[in-house]
C-alpha cells in the first residue's frame, strides 16, 4: 500500500504493515522462496530518491516482514532510490536489494537517469560491511534505451558484472509484460552472474524460464492479474505448482 510521502498514502501505517504481513504469510505458505518489499504503490515515483519519511516507513515495513518469515527478504525503492534501499536493507537486516540505473544511463518515465549508482552503492556497501546482495536490472522495463542503443543486452550484463552486481534482472517492456526467453539466454551467456526474470512470469509460461536462476513474480499473483490488486492465494499456489511441474 502507499507509504508516507506518496500521493496515495491514507494516513495509517499500521494498516500498511498488516497488509504486508498478510501477503508475506500467503507467499510463504504457498511455497515461495524469498520475498521482495517494494514501494510499488507510491507512483508517480521520485527520480533517484525517496523522502525521509518514505525511507523510514519502508524500513519499518521491511523489518516487520523479515521478523515474521523464515524466508530471505529484499527491498527495492522506486525509482532508482538505490542508496535508500541499501540503508533500508541494513536497518532491517535484509538479504538483498533490487536496483535500477546500476550501470549505464537510460530514460525512464520519471525522467533521465543519467548517473549510474554502482560507484556509490558498492562503496557504501563495503563501508557499512553490509552482507547485502545487489540484483541489478539491465535494459529495464518502463524505460527507453536509445542512449545505449549501441550496447547489446549482453554488453549491459557485462557492465553490471564489471560494476560488482551479484545478479542481473531481465524484464519485458512493462510491469506484467512477458520477458523474452531469448533475452534470458543472452544474459546468461554474457557473464557468470545469476539471471533473474523480472516481469511477465505466469503459470502458463514458467517452463520457458527454467534457464534462469530466479523468477520475480508479482502481477500474475494478484486478483485478475492486476498488479494494483491484492494477492490471490489460489493464484499463488497455482504459480508454485506450475513451477514444480516444470522442474520435474
Amino acid at each position: 500500500m502507499p507509504l508516507p510521502g506518496s500521493a496515495g498514502y491514507e494516513g495509517d501505517l499500521d494498516a500498511v504493515i498488516r497488509r504486508a504481513l498478510e501477503e508475506a504469510r500467503i507467499l510463504e505458505e504457498s511455497g515461495f522462496d524469498a520475498l521482495l518489499v517494494e514501494n510499488t504503490h507510491d507512483a508517480p515515483y521520485l527520480l533517484g530518491r525517496i523522502d525521509p519519511e518514505t525511507t523510514a516507513a519502508l524500513a519499518v515495513c521491511a523489518r516487520a516482514v523479515r521478523e515474521k518469515t523464515r524466508l530471505p527478504v529484499g527491498v527495492q525503492a522506486l525509482a532508482a532510490a538505490n542508496r535508500e534501499a541499501l540503508g533500508v536493507a541494513v536497518a532491517a537486516n535484509l538479504a538483498f536489494v533490487r536496483v535500477e540505473n546500476f550501470a549505464f544511463a537510460h530514460v525512464a518515465d520519471e525522467g533521465l537517469m543519467a548517473r549510474a549508482s554502482a560507484p556509490e552503492l558498492v562503496r557504501v556497501r563495503a563501508h557499512l560491511r553490509a552482507d547485502v546482495l545487489v540484483f541489478a536490472d539491465v535494459k529495464k522495463k518502463h524505460a527507453s534505451h536509445a542512449i545505449t542503443a549501441d550496447l547489446s543486452l549482453a554488453d549491459a550484463v557485462r557492465g553490471a558484472a564489471f560494476c560488482r552486481a551479484d545478479g542481473v534482472v531481465v524484464t519485458g517492456v512493462a510491469t506484467g509484460s512477458e520477458t523474452s526467453p531469448e533475452d534470458v539466454r543472452e544474459a546468461a551467456k554474457a557473464s557468470e552472474l545469476p539471471v533473474l526474470v523480472g516481469s511477465g512470469v505466469t503459470p502458463a509460461n514458467v517452463s520457458r524460464y527454467l534457464g534462469a536462476r530466479g523468477l520475480i513474480v508479482g502481477s500474475s499473483l494478484k486478483e485478475n492479474g492486476d498488479w494494483r490488486r491484492s494477492l490471490e492465494p489460489a493464484r499463488c499456489r497455482a504459480m508454485r505448482a506450475a513451477l514444480d511441474q516444470a522442474l520435474r
